[in-house]
């Protein structure tokens, strides 16, 4: 170790940024490396993570902290498994059970899909709170085993292991408690060095922007966008950022089981238009990165006639889940139908008031320690755009209690209507 090195102090480091000026690769490396090690405290990384937040970092600074944080810990080497190995990230939302879709989707074209998901917090759903509501799915798998299964059958969607970019994962928790996970050097710095770590050929990233996201305008989500697809470029990963629209819950279902139910449905043939299109859009684009080029036909026909879910049970089977429990309605002890007061259209569904009265339920988390209460959650009958009637059902309310009048008022007054017909598209903007 150089005298240069010995000679740093993390106070010194917090300065320098509090001050806005740059630190160095090897100042980040040293700063990155003391962290996971538990050298350098969590209070230091803490005024570390406020001071980036306040004064931002350079595209250099960002790379190196990336780079850093994947070598914390254990990279998977994806070789032994042949063909463009591809992933799939959400910034996250509500009720978005995209992966559970599209990751047997792109597998049933013979792409293979090798995915590690994470769990939701506060108004966001996680994918492996979703598959673990399902009996018997094993999220936790060796990293042999993980490979073994992605060359047999073409997908797995596991939990990360506590030893991948480990830097990152004491620092997510960090910021979640520190008030800093909105800002772009973390967040890219955060899904991209995941991302490398994971081994996968070509990355589609799902890049969520408004009320229930946490890049709340286009412009904000694009510079995220372009930084993580920079990101990708410079460790030769090609990467597509597309992003996507979260004023509104994706879909129709929030709550764990609700969603499996609702993926099930859509992979049946059964699923909103809407929806089924944005699955077959994003499919488009995942085989594209895999050099596979099909219609939007082809990808519907794949979705709709049983080879995706023929991949999705494969999936689960594979990883100790009960195939006949995916089927499985919720077991919620109330269901609560809300009725519309007026005549007219959906305006509004505002995606963060329903994650969150979904998490009031015992569907989200507000703190990492919460257990979770699978079956609850919320089924709208309508969407932005819809027409309703006064008295018509938007939507079904599963839960465990019964509902309380204020909450059945804090429901009906979070759905705006009004005499005009609005149109959300969900892609807003693809970023290559």
């Amino acid at each position: 170790m150089s005298l240069e090195v010995k000679k740093m102090r993390a106070v010194d480091l917090i300065q320098k940024k509090r001050d806005g000026l740059t630190l160095s690769t090897q100042e980040i490396n040293w700063l990155i490396e003391g962290y996971a090690k538990g050298t350098v405290p969590d209070y230091q990384m803490s005024a570390l993570a406020m001071a980036i937040y306040f004064k931002g970092m350079s595209t250099q600074e960002t790379h190196d902290l990336t780079m850093a944080m994947v070598a914390s810990g254990d990279q998977i080497d994806l070789s032994p498994i042949q063909g463009i190995k591809t992933d799939k990230h959400s910034t996250g939302g509500v009720g978005d059970k995209v992966t559970l879709i599209l990751v047997p989707l792109v597998a049933s074209f013979g792409v293979p899909v090798a995915k590690m998901s994470g769990r939701g917090l506060g108004h966001t759903g996680g994918t492996l709170d979703k598959l673990e509501s399902i009996k018997g799915y094993q999220i936790e798998r060796r990293q042999a085993d993980f490979i073994k299964q992605v060359q047999e059958i073409g997908l797995s969607v596991i939990g990360q292991s506590d030893n991948l970019v480990k830097a990152d994962k004491l620092l997510y928790a960090l910021r979640d408690v520190t008030a800093t996970v909105d800002i772009i050097p973390l967040i890219a710095s955060s899904v991209m060095s995941k991302k490398i770590a994971a081994g996968a050929d070509r990355i589609l990233l799902d890049v969520t922007v408004g009320d229930g996201a946490f890049m709340k305008t286009l412009d904000d989500a694009e510079k995220l966008s372009r930084t993580m697809v920079a990101l990708g470029r410079e460790v030769d990963r090609q990467t597509i950022a597309v992003m996507t629209n979260m004023s509104q819950p994706l879909g129709q279902a929030i709550g764990n089981r609700l969603e499996v139910l609702e993926a099930v449905q859509i992979m049946q043939g059964q699923g909103r238009q809407d929806i089924t299109d944005f699955i077959c859009e994003l499919a488009q684009i995942m085989l594209e990165l895999a050099d596979v080029e099909k219609s939007i036909k082809e990808i519907h026909e794949h979705l709709v006639n049983g080879q995706a879910l023929q991949k999705f049970e494969e999936m689960v089977a594979y990883q100790g889940g009960d195939i006949e429990d995916i089927y499985r309605p919720s077991s919620a002890q109330f269901v609560t139908d809300i009725y519309a007061e007026t005549s007219g259209y959906i305006a509004e569904l505002p995606a963060l008031e329903f994650g969150l009265f979904a998490m009031r339920l015992g569907a989200g988390r507000a703190v990492k320690t919460d257990a979770l209460d699978y079956e609850t959650g919320i089924v709208f009958a309508k969407k932005v755009g819809d027409s309703i009637a006064a008295g018509e059902l938007v939507a079904q309310v599963y839960s465990n209690q019964i509902l309380s009048e204020k909450m059945i008022t804090d429901f009906k007054k979070n759905v705006k209507i009004s005499k005009e017909q609005m149109r959300q598209n969900e892609i807003l903007k693809i970023i290559r």
